[in-house]
């Protein structure tokens, strides 16, 4: 089954999956900001600096399972598949849009 994404959400999980760090913050509004492990992530450089530290820490897959899209909002329900305790999770990825990009993303278990 495929699911039907925003592109800009597609292209953030076809980055994660390919670990393209640049693209990952490629995908963020200049002032985007990432809500993860209780940490704030905003911005390109910050938000490298997010996925730089996870990649190094973790190896991940994300499988987007299903979604809900309404207005400016997406929420991705995914399998998170690595080498880290309780592999696989099921993540909830809640994008917010703002035009061609992502104004916020907030990652929950």
């Amino acid at each position: 089954m495929s699911l039907t994404l925003p592109q800009v959400v597609a292209d953030y999980f076809h980055a994660e999956n390919t670990k393209d760090i640049g693209g990952i913050a490629r995908c963020f509004a200049s002032d985007g900001v990432v809500r993860d492990n209780n940490k704030v992530h905003q911005g390109h450089d910050a938000i490298k600096a997010w996925k730089e530290d996870s990649s190094k820490k973790y190896s991940a897959i994300i499988v987007p399972d299903a979604a809900q899209t309404h207005d400016e909002r997406c929420t991705v329900s995914t399998t998170v598949s690595g080498n880290f305790p309780g592999s696989p999770l099921q993540m909830a990825f809640a994008f917010t849009l703002a035009g061609d990009g992502i104004a916020m993303l907030e990652i929950t278990a």
